[in-house]
Formats: structure tokens, C-alpha cells, sequence
């Protein structure tokens, strides 16, 4: 089978496709023949090495992916070949096919596209979990959401609105900020206007925000303790600024802000019924077509390391995806 393999660490760039044996069954787990591979920003730490769980070389790229089920173990018993899924993996995805745990597997509803599943379960499955379960997120609650047009970030936005929240949306650029207000974003920040506290002040009459939901990082981090009000919570997504802030203690202390660590794979590894049925309440609402996810361009194998060096330059919009 086809492989796109990281052979050595570096940049996408340094990605090759191989031919490779197919891998073997192992107990509990199914083999999926690969439709689509989601695109995310750990693919890109992964490959050189700066992730927080490393596989040994070689190894294929991709945390999430969709197709259908060719076989499974023996005592699986709730999937059967020919069933159309998503499932998540640590690495491996970009490749023709996979074997993962069934635990890790999710049946996907016949009217939901191999491309859109391929790209859903992490980002939503983030978000979700982030706002539910992390924040406890309240009806008229004032969320912001930092890099609201990207990947991760649309589908907070998406979530946020449906939880009935008042919805601020921050990106660097009007388009990313328009995909944001059409899903839900009911205030629009633009980072190359101004400071992220003073139009946040502005906006919400020096009061600040609820909720901040953080996946960048890096300098806009010292803005998010100066934009929550009261009793906020900050919720730390990721760095995809590359750049990881150091938090001054006396933030926090002084106005009462809780500093909230998401990690949606240990999560969905430690409270597996917890999440199975955040996947559910998702599913739903996509099956209601409350969410939609947006698959902003899809690549072929060959040309999943363009899609991650997009990523890596936060030049994306919404998900990228990988087609096989």
C-alpha cells in the first residue's frame, strides 16, 4: 500500500511516498481502508519531532481519518466490514490503510461526506469538550474565540453559538472573519486593527469576556488575561503561534481567572464514555445540519506536505483535507 512516511525528522518537505506492507490486525482493533485524512497542526510537530508522544521512524503522518471498515479483530462485535467511519489514530492516517483501536472508531451517518468526516472528530470533538466539559460554558455567556477562522477555531465558534452564547470572533484577516460570522460570530476582531484587549474593552464596554478560547498562544496570550472579566476562565487549546507564553501568577490572582488546560486526546483516552457521547450530541447536530463543517480544500497524498506547510503558516482556512 501507499504511504506518505517521515523517514527522518524535518519539514513537510521532507516527506516521501513509499510503498510499505500493509500493517497487521491486532486484538481490538479494525482495519480501515483510508478515503480522507484530516490535516492538523501536531501532523506538523509530529515530523520533527516536538510532539508530545513520538512513534519511532518511519512513520505516516495523520491524527484522523474516514472510510470504511475492511476488517476486525476477533471480540469486536459493534463494527462490521463495510460500516462508513471516522476513526483517530496517533499517527498513521496518510496512508491507504490503517489499523486502530475500536475503541477509536466511529460510525458516521450515510449523508455525511468521507472529507467532511476525515476532518471532524478532533476539531469538534475539541471544541466540544473544551466549552462543555472544561469551561462549563453558560447560556449568555460573552465567549472570544482566537484563530476563529482556522480549523480548530470555526468549530468554537460553531459550538459556542449553539450553546447560546454571545459569540466574539479574533483572525488576521476579513476573510477568515467572515467565514467566522457565518457560522455564528456575532462581533468580529481583526488583529491587524488594534490591539486584541482594547477591541475586546471596546466591544463589550471595558467589561471583558466570559470565556477565552486560546489555540495560538505565543504574545496574544498576555492579551487574553487582560481581556476576561471576572471569575473568567482562559482555556489553553494549543500554540499554533509556535511560540508557548509564560503566565504572569498575579493575573489570575488578581481577577479571579482560571487558567484551564485542554487535551482532548488524554481525555477522550481517561472518560471514553464521556466522550462517545460528546461524538453523539456532534453527530446529531450535524444530522440536523447545525454544524457544517468546512473543508476549505481538500489534497491529494501527493500533495499532503503543501497542506501542512499551509497549516503550519496559518495560511488555511476552516479544515484542510487529504484525499486517497
Amino acid at each position: 500500500m501507499k504511504a506518505l512516511l517521515c523517514k527522518e525528522y524535518g519539514p513537510p518537505e521532507s516527506l516521501v511516498i513509499e510503498d510499505v506492507p500493509a500493517p497487521i490486525l491486532g486484538a481490538g482493533e479494525v482495519r480501515i481502508g483510508v478515503h480522507a485524512a484530516g490535516v492538523n497542526y501536531p501532523d506538523n510537530l509530529m515530523i520533527v519531532g516536538k510532539y508530545q508522544v513520538q512513534p519511532p521512524l518511519p512513520f505516516s503522518p495523520g491524527f484522523e481519518l474516514a472510510g470504511e471498515i475492511l476488517e476486525v479483530s476477533d471480540g469486536v462485535t459493534h463494527l462490521q466490514p463495510g460500516q462508513r467511519v471516522a476513526a483517530t489514530s496517533m499517527g498513521g492516517a496518510m496512508a491507504e490503510e490503517i489499523c486502530v483501536p475500536a475503541t477509536n472508531v466511529v460510525p458516521i451517518p450515510d449523508m455525511m461526506y468521507f472529507s467532511s468526516a476525515a476532518g471532524f472528530i478532533i476539531t469538534y470533538g475539541t471544541s466540544y469538550h473544551a466549552l462543555r466539559q472544561r469551561a462549563q460554558l453558560k447560556p449568555g455567556e460573552k465567549l472570544l474565540v482566537l484563530g476563529a477562522g482556522g480549523g480548530v477555531g470555526l468549530t468554537a465558534v460553531e459550538i459556542g453559538h449553539l450553546m447560546d452564547a454571545e459569540v466574539y470572533a479574533a483572525a488576521s484577516s476579513a476573510d477568515k472573519l467572515e467565514l467566522a460570522e457565518s457560522r455564528g460570530a456575532a462581533h468580529l476582531i481583526n488583529y491587524l486593527e488594534g490591539s486584541l484587549r482594547d477591541q475586546v474593552r471596546e466591544l463589550t464596554g471595558g467589561q471583558g469576556v466570559d470565556v477565552i478560547y486560546d489555540p495560538v498562544g505565543g504574545d496574544l496570550f498576555t492579551d487574553c488575561l487582560r481581556s476576561v472579566d471576572w471569575g473568567g476562565r482562559i482555556l489553553i487549546i494549543g500554540f499554533a503561534s509556535g511560540s508557548i507564553p509564560d503566565i504572569p501568577a498575579n493575573m489570575p490572582l488578581l481577577k479571579g481567572i482560571s487558567i484551564v488546560g485542554v487535551f482532548w486526546g488524554t481525555f477522550a483516552q481517561r472518560e471514553p464514555e464521556a466522550n462517545l457521547q460528546n461524538m453523539r450530541e456532534l453527530l446529531t447536530w450535524f444530522e440536523q445540519g447545525k454544524l457544517k463543517p468546512c473543508i476549505s480544500r481538500t489534497y491529494s497524498l501527493e500533495d499532503a506536505p503543501q497542506a501542512m506547510q499551509a497549516l503550519l503558516e496559518r495560511r488555511a482556512s476552516g479544515k484542510l483535507v487529504v484525499t486517497l
